[in-house]
């Protein structure tokens, strides 16, 4: 596992998450800059998908990126916590990683699922995340390298931190 600071569209993955809003047609932040990476043909493959719920995840092509797949997830707004946030969001990541062993995934880059507009809590998601990819770790499965693609020094920090804290690494 490793934490990167750059941009998800640019990484050379078998599939790359995209934290997408439940019309699954494109937004602002990782969203928008996956679909203008990808092109046309992404929005024209999300619109037959019909959206996702949160906590959910959907797979297309990835097109113009280098990544051969998309997984697009939908996380909590965060309400306060009060309202199964948590919950939700470690579902998304629960949901991308189920597509890792029918896809043949060997490799897969997340960003930070519902920290941008969602606002959600970072260090609060990113503990979340981290643990939830260490229990899939757990298991016995295809991926050999999983990314956490932060956007931003203070992102990066955070996710290195709690990376070392819950694998010691």
């Amino acid at each position: 596992m490793e934490v990167v600071e750059g941009d998800i569209t640019k990484r050379r993955v078998d599939a790359i998450v995209n934290a997408a809003n439940t019309s699954l047609l494109g937004g602002g932040g990782v969203d928008g800059a996956i679909h203008r990476a990808a092109g046309p043909e992404l929005l024209a493959e999300t619109r037959r998908l019909g959206g996702c719920p949160i906590g959910q995840a959907r797979i297309t092509n990835g097109y113009g990126l280098p990544a051969r797949w998309v997984i697009h997830t939908v996380g909590p707004i965060w309400r306060g916590g009060t309202e199964g946030e948590d919950e939700a969001l470690a579902r998304c990541y629960r949901n991308c990683l189920a597509f890792a062993e029918p896809y043949g995934l060997n490799s897969i880059a997340f960003p930070s699922i519902s920290t941008g507009a969602f606002g959600f809590p970072l260090e609060r998601a990113t503990r979340i995340s981290v643990s939830e990819v260490a229990r899939f770790l757990k298991s016995k499965s295809t991926l050999v390298k999983i990314e956490f693609v932060c956007f931003g020094i203070q992102a990066n920090e955070v996710y290195q931190s709690v990376t070392q804290e819950i694998f010691g690494a």
